[in-house]
């Protein structure tokens, strides 16, 4: 497994805000429907209104979230 991080933004008819989003996944391309299925069950936002800007490989000294960090090194 690898780390992503996917970034991007939600346009809805009131409401428009940007993301960040970093997992664990074996593709980019499965990084990025994770983002949609979260993002989408949590903030009933269709995927029509998710608009994914980049999706990137990071190495472990990149990750932000401590969970993950924790993952990635095996603790």
């Amino acid at each position: 497994m690898k780390a992503y991080k996917v970034t991007g933004t939600i346009h809805k008819p009131r409401l428009s805000t940007s993301f960040a989003r970093e997992l664990l996944a074996d593709k980019s391309e499965h990084a990025v429907e994770r983002v949609y299925a979260e993002i989408g069950s949590r903030h009933r936002v269709k995927r029509c209104h998710i608009k994914i800007i980049s999706s990137e490989e990071i190495s472990g000294d990149q990750i932000t979230n401590p969970i993950l960090k924790k993952i990635i090194a095996g603790e």
